[in-house]
């Protein structure tokens, strides 16, 4: 008998039912294509539409690189990561904090992933009510010129967040397949809109690559900021073992087979959406590009609308990709260390109240540039370009001066300098955007 029944079997009935009604592991009958748009719904979001606006802050040479770097390094990380969810015969890593414990220890590894993954997944859907509020007012703008303002930015992220607490109530990942699926489609579809439609705009006589900024320091900020907007559009790692989790998996047919599959389509996928959509994007409007590409797209008219339109499908799903490993997490803590019972009612009242929080954060600091860059490096450079280089270091312990082990102290290196760096910009453009803003505009 193969040790994860052995582990099975030690269970109480009380801890199964337990597990049978959390999300992350009440299913584990997804295929290796769930892993693909699930994937994909939790990378090619906000971020890609950002990605020309980092280009013009950091110019070709090092724009280029960072873009290629991240690809490499997000790609890397996310396979140790898959190869780490098993790698303890007769367990599986179910939740990234469970791997964090199991390399730092129970209590540490839970004070260390913790923070950090709420830290990610929550600022993640804060931003998504701010895209998906902005993609819409921009759609009703497009297709309603004469109406424009008549309803503020705070009303069209409250249409956004009904979305959202309707679709909260779906029990687990796999019952939000469809819906990642056709956010993944979506993606797909957006970023080949921004950069064609820029493509067929073409270069304007007078475009300018110059730095943005009115002074060196300026200039460098602004660089700080779009490493957190580059970090940001690599997302997808505080997610991963929870969309693992729900793939079925025995000692044959491991659960890192499908799932390894499933991530190779997916970051060719992001490579397709990320790259045109940076490099033509900056190349068509250097230093003019908005913060968000299809904001600086004005024509054609009809296909401008239909894309902030594409975009508000994609994060209406991206969002509950994030969202569902913090509904996990609240909902173990209830069940688990407050001891409620797991009742639908319990599940209505607490993802309701996420999705209420994360709505009214959202319309009161709807800096969209800042946000992404602010998070993107405070939040998901650790646990995206390094905390798994940690990980694997403890656990697989490579050879001393090993290919391995100096690839990953060269990785944890740049990506705590990214943490360290990126936030310094994003805050200074969220002062800037704060200077200027009136609340509930």
């Amino acid at each position: 008998m193969s040790n994860c029944v052995e582990v099975e079997k030690t269970k109480t009935a009380e801890e199964k039912a337990i597990d049978a009604w959390l999300p992350v592991t009440s299913s584990r009958t997804a295929k290796w294509w769930y892993s693909t748009f699930h994937n994909v719904t939790a990378m090619v979001g906000a971020g890609v539409l950002s990605l020309p606006f980092a280009m013009s802050d950091m110019g070709w040479g090092p724009g280029v690189t960072v873009m290629i770097l991240s690809w490499i390094i997000t790609l890397y990380t996310l396979w140790q990561m898959v190869e780490m969810h098993e790698m303890v015969p007769g367990k599986r890593f179910d939740r990234y904090h469970e791997l964090g414990q199991h390399a730092f220890g129970e209590k540490l590894g839970l004070y260390i992933v913790v923070p950090q993954q709420v830290v990610v997944q929550v600022s993640t859907c804060i931003i998504y009510m701010v895209t998906g509020g902005t993609s819409l007012k921009k759609f009703h703008d497009t297709v309603r010129p004469n109406e424009v303002g008549s309803i503020k930015l705070t009303g069209f992220i409250a249409i956004f967040a009904a979305a959202q607490f309707l679709l909260s109530l779906s029990p687990n990942f796999n019952s939000i397949s469809l819906i990642s699926l056709v956010a993944a489609v979506m993606s797909l579809t957006y970023a080949t809109i921004a950069w064609v439609a820029s493509l067929t705009r073409g270069a304007a006589p007078d475009v300018s690559y110059t730095l943005r900024g009115a002074s060196d320091a300026a200039k460098v900020l602004n660089f700080f900021n779009a490493l957190g907007n580059i970090a940001f559009a690599y997302a997808g790692h505080s997610v991963v073992l929870e969309i693992q989790a729900t793939i079925p998996s025995t000692p044959e047919k491991p659960s890192k087979k499908p799932m390894w599959k499933g991530v190779i389509f997916a970051y060719a996928i992001v490579a397709i959406c990320y790259f045109p959509v940076a490099f033509v994007g900056y190349y068509v409007y250097g230093n003019s590009v908005d913060d968000n590409i299809l904001v600086t797209l004005e024509k054609p008219r009809w296909l401008i609308a239909a894309a902030n339109l594409f975009v508000l499908v994609h994060v209406i799903g991206s969002y509950q990709v994030y969202a569902m490993p913090v509904f996990d997490m609240l909902e173990t803590f209830l069940v688990k260390n407050l001891k409620f019972n797991p009742s639908t009612q319990l599940r209505v009242i607490t993802r309701s109240s996420f999705v209420a929080i994360t709505m009214f954060i959202g319309m009161t600091f709807p800096f969209f540039g800042g946000l992404l860059g602010f998070f993107g490096g405070f939040a998901l450079a650790p646990t995206t370009y390094f905390l798994p280089c940690i990980i694997w270091l403890i656990v697989r312990k490579p050879r001393r001066f090993s290919f391995s082990w100096c690839i990953n102290y060269i990785f944890i290196i740049l990506g705590v300098t990214l943490m360290i760096l990126a936030p310094i910009g994003g805050l200074r453009n969220i002062i800037l955007s704060a200077s200027s803003y009136k609340f509930y505009q």
